[in-house]
Formats: structure tokens, sequence, C-alpha cells
């Protein structure tokens, strides 16, 4: 049996954390079983839905590498994929219901005649759960046909899910109550249900269930704040899921590799913003200088940033000091120009040593008397300086640093200098010393 997922978004805004996930999750359970990843549209409310919430979806799934092998711009043995292009098909879907008299009018609207008996299913996430239908003061018929001549979600999730033969169903858990009506459905179409794997919900940090207004609720945030595509799928596997190893770090290869529900957590999973950008850090790290130039050259252009030469000499120097890649403007501003944003803070720790101005006047005059410019003879020339004065080098490198970098901290001072050259050094160590009085 050939393994078939399903990933079924609504288009009335875009794609949420927790929707990614939900996708996320398919698509690897998919990948792992060689199985058929789909995507269906469940566009029936048209006064909500709209192209730009579709388009968000799209973009965002392709950003985060989630490929479909069936649905939306893609071909198909099961489709149309759009809920909105498939009435005929849930008509003659309900007509079996009225031939078994299985539905009945009420009202206008058609209701299912549920079998009065207890229901149980077998989740691969939560168990065993049975519902009751034989008190029907809390299992009322369902509604599966609006007096409108619209169909309910549920009606046509089910024939959907058996007319594209899906084989797994794994959704958020808001829905584990919904899927005893679905089998319900699906044993009175004579059909074979899916499996079910309902799976934690995500939370806010204050234990509050996560909304679309939430913080790093939008997918489609994330590329625009110097995330990476890599690290945003990593980093949403591990809400609900675990290697059970230390291991925290994982490509999307890496976890289709690994990938089981048996994993899937059963309590509800916390967001956690910072944890977002410390495996983001992660991944930047694990990436060449090349790749990390090309994936942060767009942000530094955005900032009306000069581009020099030795583009992927500035970005080595700062590779490991940014966890976004929106950091990286700010890291290498003064790199790039000699008109920058001085830390005050950092300004005054240095005032707060006596000699600093003086030592700083030295540094330059040596600085300025090299013939050659190295790291090494500029480190050497520091010694010399502070040696002369009586001081230690420590008592130089900080005054230094801020002199030519307007800053308390970033990337190390041989970066610094070397990048710099000899002439900006100079320029800038001997304005901060006069600037300090």
């Amino acid at each position: 049996m050939t393994v078939r997922t399903r990933f079924a978004p609504s288009p009335t805004g875009y794609l949420h954390v927790g929707g990614a996930r939900t996708a996320l999750f398919n698509w690897l359970f998919a990948r792992k079983h060689g199985g058929v990843f789909v995507l269906r549209v469940e566009d029936t409310d048209e006064v909500r839905n709209t192209d730009e919430a579709r388009q968000a979806i799209f973009d965002g799934m392709n950003w985060l590498g989630l490929d479909w092998d069936e649905g939306p711009e893609k071909s198909g043995d099961f489709g149309p994929y759009y809920q909105s292009k498939r009435r005929e098909i849930y008509d003659a879907w309900f007509q079996k219901l009225v031939d078994t008299e299985r539905v009945y009018e009420d009202g206008g609207a058609w209701r299912f005649r549920f079998d009065r008996k207890p229901v149980t299913m077998n989740d691969l996430v939560c168990g065993e759960v049975t519902i009751d239908y034989r008190d029907e003061s809390n299992t009322p018929d369902m509604v599966v046909k609006r007096s409108d001549g619209s169909y309910v979600f549920h009606f046509v999730n089910v024939v959907d899910d058996l007319e594209m033969e899906i084989t797994h169903v794994i959704r958020g858990e808001d829905h584990l109550m919904n899927t005893p009506k679905h089998l319900q459905l699906i044993e009175a179409f004579g059909g074979v249900a899916p499996k079910y794997a309902h799976i934690p919900l995500i939370l806010n940090p204050d234990g509050s269930k996560m909304s679309k207004r939430d913080e790093g609720a939008a997918v489609g945030d994330y590329p625009r704040q110097g995330f990476l595509s890599s690290a945003v799928v990593n980093f949403i596997a591990l809400l609900g899921w675990n290697s059970k190893t230390e291991r925290e770090i994982y490509s999307l290869p890496d976890l289709a590799a690994i990938f089981t529900l048996d994993h899937v957590n059963r309590s509800p999973a916390r967001f956690d913003l910072e944890k977002c950008k410390w495996v983001n850090q992660q991944h930047l790290l694990s990436m060449s200088v090349a790749d990390f130039a090309l994936a942060a050259r767009p942000f530094v252009e955005a900032e009306n940033l000069p581009i020099p030469e030795n583009f992927e000499a500035v970005m080595a120097a700062v590779k490991d000091k940014v966890r976004l890649l929106d950091e990286v403007p700010a890291a290498i501003d003064f790199l790039l120009k000699d008109d920058f944003a001085i830390d005050n803070e950092a300004v005054t720790k240095v005032r707060g040593n006596a000699a600093a101005g003086s030592l700083l006047v030295s540094l330059a005059e040596s600085f300025e008397m090299m013939d050659e410019w190295s790291v090494d003879l500029a480190k050497e020339s520091l010694n010399d300086v502070a040696k002369a004065a009586g001081a230690k080098p420590g008592q130089l490198m900080f005054p230094l640093r801020v002199a030519l970098s307007g800053r308390a901290h970033g990337p190390d001072l041989g970066d610094i200098l070397n990048l710099l050259g000899q002439d900006r050094c100079v320029a800038r160590v001997r304005h901060f010393a006069q600037s300090l009085g």
C-alpha cells in the first residue's frame, strides 16, 4: 500500500506556524515511507477566501521546502484539488446517503443519521478514544448539507479523503473529537478509513493557545526577519516531536529519514521564539562563508550599505556573531562606511580609563609610522605602546575596539584591523582620541 498523506488548508489567512507544522509532519511521514504528499485547498468559504491568502500558503510551503506531489500547480489523478471545484463529486456522494436513508431533511438542512452505538478510534498519537453515540442528547445527528445547499466541513473532508485514497490523516488535536463523526460517515459510505494521528496543540510561552495574532505565528514573517527556511523547519519539527536523543539540529532530509509518529509527544508544545533564533544561529554557523554572504547580501543592500570587493571576508568576520540575517547590517556597518553609530555606554566605559586618550594618540602615531600593515604587526605595535606607557595591553584593547567600531562587542579585533586597513585605522583612532579630549 502506498502511503498517501495530505495537507488541507483554508485560504482565509496567511500560513500559520501550526498549519506549517501539520504540513511538515504529513510531508515527513510521506517522504519517510516513500509515499505521496497531497495539497488540497478547502476553499468553500467564498466570503473569507482570498487569492492573496492562497498564494501566501503556497509561498510559505515552497519557502519551507515542502513540495507537494499532487495538488494545485501539479498533476494528479484525484483532482480537482480545490473543494470549490468538486461540487458534482459531493453531490454524487451525498446521493449515496440519500439512497441508503442515512440522511433526512430538517428545516431545509440535511442531517446525517448517526448509528446509536459507541465508536472507538485508535489514534496513532492519542491512543484509544471512544465516543458513545447512544445518548442522542449529547450527540445529535450531524448537519452535512446546509439549507443553502452547501456542504459542511465534516462531509467534504471525508469525501475528499476517500476519493483521494488518503491512508494517513495527521492533523491537530483540536480535530480529535471530529474523527468519530468521520468514522461514522466512512462506515455509511462503505469506505476504508485512513489511520488518524492527532498532534498536540502549540501554546504560547504563557500556556495560552497560540493564535494568528501572536508573535511568531505567521510563517511569512520569518524570511523578512532573517530566518533560514532550514532553521524554521528544524524548529517547527521540534514543536511536539523529538528524536529521543540529545540532538536538536537537523536538515529537512535528516528529519525525513528519522521521522516517526511514535516520537510525537502527547502534551502540548510551547512556542519559544528565542529557541527558534538559537536554532537559526546553529544553521548559520554550519553554512559556508560564501553561502552566508549570499543569504545576507539582500539584507545589507536593503539598508543601502555599500558592497565592497572583500564582502565575503567581511561576512566571515561576523558569521558567528549573529543569530538572524537581519542583524548583519548593524553588525558590519562600521566596516563598510565611516559614518556609523557610536555606543555611548561603551564610550563612557572608555572615559573611565584616564589614560585611554593618551594611549590612543600614541597608538595612532605608531600605526601611521608602520611601513607594512598586518594584524600581527598592528598587535605588536599595540603591545609596544602599552609597555612604553607602563600599561598592560588589555588596557588598550577595549579603547581601540570602541575607536574602530563604536561598540563594545563585535568581530575579533584582528579581523577589524585587517578589514579596515592602515589608513582607516589611523584616522579612526586619532579622531576618537580627540573626542575624548
